[in-house]
């Protein structure tokens, strides 16, 4: 599934300071979030369904993703 990402509108927490070291979050047409690395705007973004999104930050919270 191809996502058009061109004119999507990227944001940082407002948690996140001023660092570069941030993830940037869009709101993309069909209910979709998209979610990019701010240090390199160009490239690869992921893209959520809402269902995974609510997935993907409940285990965030949860710290299901912390390395060993």
């Amino acid at each position: 599934m191809g996502i058009d990402l061109s004119e999507a509108v990227w944001f940082k927490s407002s948690r996140s300071g001023g660092g570069k070291d941030c993830v940037e979050v869009a709101f993309l047409d069909a209910d979709m979030i998209g979610i990019r690395d701010s240090k390199n705007p160009t490239g690869p973004a992921l893209v959520f369904a809402p269902s995974e999104w609510d997935a993907f930050t409940s285990g965030v919270r949860a710290d299901e993703f912390r390395l060993p």
